[in-house]
């Protein structure tokens, strides 16, 4: 029995390190909790009738039973240097240039990667088993936390896998969830004890707790990211090293990216910083760091930073306020969003009192009930979040937020998207989907219908004069004039700009009606290839698919609004009121084929072209626009605010012009062209 007994245990410490790593780095796991603590408690039991077949390493040995008297300090065998920080591009670029000098301009590639806002902690594993983990300290020295570190669920005591390193040194970041937190802070006020002020607080008081017990209650979490002392390790690149440690069960940092160039890593910054408003850990920056461990290297350390590595930091702005209400908008599109109503705070030098909150899961994940104390956060000045609710501030007893079941304007049952996490209401008729219909379809970037603003559309759909598109053209100067504020001489003004808008084209008609996934550049691109709605109607499926940067999902929605209800009845109504439904060619003749066969995607906020002169110059000069960046794209055209077109664009290695680059171009092939002439 007792030779059957150690095989037990050893099949049940494989299965829990397994699991372990399907849930805390993998996100698949296999079994429920349950599942899970049932195995944890067989295998308790068998240790404890087989003593003799016990180990340190063994997953029932997270938490050790007794605390430690004082925190050891211990040398660390590569000092653990603090990063070099700046807060503004201008400075970013400044370091990528002393590097590529320091290189003598050889090719080099750059690691971006978030910087957590936690501890900084260095985990020694020996022969595949925890042996070691110290925080930073002064950098040369720092205090042995080992009996922490093993009470954090995602680090394993014995590391996966057969052909393992004689030792490997990870560093990284421990931290705590904002959601965690909240819960914890919960726990020290019913105990008599002040919560702690956020995450890194929290995560730093606990880290060197000496009773191991009280760390484990934390619910601490670590992110790997560097490299210490190694020997045997497989891996020449930080990419690859990171892929190595997660084979082995580590938890490596998520969003990491790799570029060609210093530029390419930075374009990337801007995206990353959109989109990780959602994520339940804090950051503080973004880290850009060589990926090729010679190049580190051959660039060492000043005396207290590494040259080849700098943090991109924002300042992080807090303040604490009350969330009095939660509202609901109704979008063009039907979806349902829900709007954190805040007493008014002052917040970056703004006064925040709304913010959003996403989507129903988001609201549920976080907790957030009407009456909490809500942390509402800028980071570098963006878009105010809700960060996480102070639950120990919590008085009295909150009700869940109840998302609603029926829309707020119409009553019609809501319907979740398959598989997405947006709620939409279905019904199109909806008075609220209307209203921002009818309000896009008169804004500059669709019809651009000068005088035709939000409280104008509101008044005109509440009288019942305007219920779809067609109903504006029909309008008339002594309907409008009786409205609030509408005197004869602005009725008739807005009237005539709607008359007007009848020329705008087929390409601003389909971006104006809201139809789902297509945009203006799609629009653009469709009513180039097609040129009339008669023959847009005469397209299939496939057929729309073939465009180029036009998939199956836009070609079916596309497709469906063409021949179902309502969509079919839009377009019919506004060709029935005059509404121009072609597109024009460009009214200049082709100046040169210096784009010729080439495929432009233009992004961002341009200074010297509207989006349709730019378009209009690049086919004037042989080219193609396309809506999003692909392997197909030759060019992206990057205005200001470029965003994730150019992230993209960076990663596929398609090229980048700047609008001063861009016409450069068109300088050289006007040139050619008036040479020819003479």
């Amino acid at each position: 029995m007792s030779h059957k007994a150690q095989e037990q245990i050893a099949r049940l410490r494989g299965a829990l390190l397994r699991h372990n790593k399907l849930y805390y780095i993998d996100a698949r796991p296999e079994i429920t909790d349950l599942e899970y603590d049932q195995l944890m408690k067989e295998l308790h039991k068998l240790e404890q009738l087989y003593p003799e077949y016990d180990s340190p390493d063994s997953p029932t040995k997270r938490v050790g039973e007794q605390p430690v008297e004082y925190l050891v300090t211990i040398d660390h065998r590569l000092p653990m240097l603090s990063i070099d920080n700046t807060y503004n591009l201008e400075e970013l670029s400044k370091f990528g240039q002393r590097t590529k000098d320091a290189l003598d301009g050889r090719e080099s590639e750059w690691v971006v990667e978030l910087k957590i806002d936690g501890v900084a902690a260095s985990v020694i594993y020996e022969n595949g088993v925890l042996a070691r983990a110290l925080t930073r300290g002064n950098g040369v020295q720092g205090d042995d936390i080992t009996h922490n570190i093993r009470t954090v669920a995602d680090i394993p005591l014995r590391l996966l896998g057969d052909d393992l390193p004689t030792v490997l040194e990870v560093r990284g970041e421990v931290y705590m969830t904002n959601h965690d937190l909240a819960q914890i802070n919960e726990r020290q006020i019913s105990r008599g004890d002040s919560p702690f002020k956020n995450t890194r607080n929290a995560t730093a008081g606990s880290i060197r707790q000496l009773d191991p017990r009280v760390c484990a209650e934390r619910k601490l979490r670590m992110f790997c990211h560097g490299i210490g002392h190694c020997e045997g390790i497989h891996s020449t690149a930080h990419m690859d090293f990171l892929d190595e440690i997660r084979g082995y069960g580590l938890p490596a940092s998520p969003f990491v990216s790799s570029f060609t160039t210093f530029e390419k890593a930075i374009a990337h910054c801007e995206f990353l910083t959109q989109e990780i408003q959602d994520i339940d850990f804090e950051v503080d920056g973004i880290v850009l760091k060589l990926n090729q461990f010679n190049q580190r290297e051959a660039l060492g350390n000043t005396a207290k930073s590494p040259r080849w590595i700098v943090a991109y930091k924002w300042e992080r702005y807090e303040a604490i306020t009350t969330l009095k209400n939660i509202t609901v908008q109704v979008g063009k599109t039907g979806a349902i969003t829900p709007v954190a109503e805040l007493e008014p705070v002052e917040l970056a030098g703004t006064t925040v009192s709304r913010s959003s909150l996403h989507n129903a899961d988001e609201i549920k994940r976080k907790d957030i009930r009407i009456g909490d104390v809500v942390v509402v956060e800028k980071a570098g000045k963006i878009i105010p979040r809700v960060v996480r609710v102070e639950k120990h501030e919590r008085k009295a007893v909150l009700p869940e937020f109840a998302f609603p079941t029926r829309c707020p304007e119409c009553e019609a049952a809501l319907l979740k998207d398959e598989g997405g996490v947006y709620i939409r209401c279905p019904n199109y008729q909806c008075p609220a989907q209307l209203r921002e219909r009818i309000r896009f379809y008169a804004s500059r970037n669709a019809m651009d219908i000068e005088g035709l603003g939000d409280k104008l559309v509101a008044q005109l759909v509440l009288a019942g004069l305007v219920s779809n598109y067609a109903d504006l053209y029909k309008l008339s100067s002594a309907q409008v004039a009786e409205l609030d504020r509408m005197g004869e001489k602005s009725a008739r003004n807005v009237v005539v700009n709607i008359q007007t808008s009848k020329q705008r084209g087929l390409a601003k008609v389909l971006n104006a009606l809201s139809i789902r996934h297509v945009g203006s550049q799609v629009a653009a691109t469709i009513a180039q290839h097609f040129k009339t709605l008669e023959e847009l109607r005469q397209a299939n499926v496939e057929k729309l698919s073939e465009i180029n940067e036009i998939g199956e999902v836009i070609a079916e929605s596309l497709f469906r609004f063409l021949h179902e209800s309502p969509g079919k009845e839009i377009l019919s109504g506004l060709e029935d009121v005059g509404v121009e439904m072609t597109q024009q060619d460009s009214d200049q003749e082709q100046l040169s084929d210096l784009f010729a066969d080439k495929l432009f995607v233009v992004t961002g906020t341009l200074t010297s072209y509207t989006r349709s002169q730019i378009h209009d110059i690049i086919v004037q000069h042989g080219g193609k626009t396309g809506t999003s960046v692909s392997g197909k794209t030759d060019y992206l055209v990057a205005g200001e605010n470029a965003g994730s077109k150019l992230a993209k664009a960076e990663q596929l290695e398609v090229e980048v012009l700047s609008e001063a680059a861009f016409e450069q171009l068109i300088s050289t092939a006007e040139g050619e062209a008036e040479n020819l002439l003479f």
